[in-house]
């Protein structure tokens, strides 16, 4: 049985890494990439909404308790993990974060499954910038950015500012993510102007890819605002992130 209700529980194994994930939905295909701490119930009912505009729907489990609501103390515990986690870039500028070829394998077999012109994904705070990553295959055609958060950029820390401008991507795989961008494929990204875990990566994005980077940035109602799709929900956003998954993806 699975621990999230109406979702299949499966594992997938790629890339010398072995995971949870979940999957529900018919259409093309589509990666939802949890935040921290984990896939909490309001990362679940965004996924579902996916499902329900007419996708497959994967979400890998990365790290956390499947299910298990937000509370800070959680997130402080998923975020220590995360950090001394080998799968994580979490410091380092100039890398691409491991577990990305793992997701990129995840989103072609995803593809393999369900057809279609290729694959969404939407990555949110530790995982925002993986849908970026994940553009080095060419089935990725639709990556959605929340409010990207890696490497991270505490203020005043040595090499805050350089960190807080890297898009968590090698020499090589930002490269081909800038060839893809001037072939056409569009990037959306999901930040409020006042969330200082995004540093200036948003301005390393215009820089990077041209008219290809569509910039969503949201008036910050407290400083506290973050998550665009989940703990601080903004409704039009979330329309707007599905409107770009059913251009990008579903035929006619």
């Amino acid at each position: 049985m699975s621990t999230i209700d109406g979702w299949d529980e499966e594992t997938f194994t790629a890339e010398g890494y072995t995971r949870t994930v979940f999957r529900r939905g018919v259409g093309p295909g589509v990666v939802v990439i949890h935040e921290i701490p984990g896939v909490t119930p309001r990362v679940i009912a965004f996924a579902e909404e996916v499902v329900a505009a007419g996708f497959t729907v994967v979400m890998p489990s990365l790290v956390g308790d499947p299910g298990r609501p937000f509370s800070p103390r959680y997130a402080m515990t998923s975020m220590a993990k995360a950090c001394i986690a080998k799968e994580f870039t979490t410091w380092a500028t100039g890398r691409t974060s491991p577990i990305v070829t793992w997701l990129r394998a995840l989103a072609a077999d995803l593809h393999d499954r369900c057809g279609g012109p290729g694959v969404g994904a939407v990555g949110m705070c530790l995982t925002g910038g993986f849908a970026l990553g994940m553009m080095v295959d060419d089935r990725l055609i639709a990556p959605v950015l929340s409010q990207p958060s890696l490497p991270l950029a505490v203020p005043k820390l040595p090499g805050w500012r350089t960190r807080g401008a890297d898009l968590n991507l090698s020499p090589e795989d930002l490269a081909r993510v800038e060839e893809r961008a001037a072939a056409g494929c569009p990037v959306l990204g999901l930040r409020y102007e006042g969330d200082a875990l995004v540093g200036t990566r948003f301005e390393t994005l215009r820089r990077e890819l041209g008219d290809a980077f569509i910039a969503v940035e949201l008036p910050s109602s407290s400083s506290r605002d973050h998550s665009v799709l989940t703990e601080h929900r903004h409704d039009p956003t979330v329309v707007q992130v599905l409107e770009f998954f059913r251009d990008r993806l579903l035929p006619g």
